[in-house]
């Protein structure tokens, strides 16, 4: 009976799981074992790596311009005398 349930569990997952699963054992020589992606896998994971991409972006304009604010400040005080 146990096998059952072990198989009932795995056919249970959704396929990216069940390749999630699979690509985090190792083989002998410590590598992963390839798994291909499906089209749709592949632009879903490019959208996701380019809203990263543009989030980090996004956060480093934010930053110089809170530096270009500064230095904007300081050189009003600078104007100013």
């Amino acid at each position: 009976m146990p096998p059952k349930k072990a198989a009932t569990a795995a056919s249970s997952q959704s396929p990216a799981a069940q390749r999630s699963a699979a690509s985090t054992s190792t083989t002998s020589t410590g590598r992963r074992p390839w798994v291909k992606k499906t089209p749709v896998e592949v632009v879903l994971e490019q959208i996701r790596k380019q809203e990263e991409k543009v989030a980090e972006m996004r956060e480093a304009i934010s930053h110089e311009e809170r530096e270009l604010s500064k230095l904007q400040q300081a050189k009003k005080v600078l104007e100013s005398d």
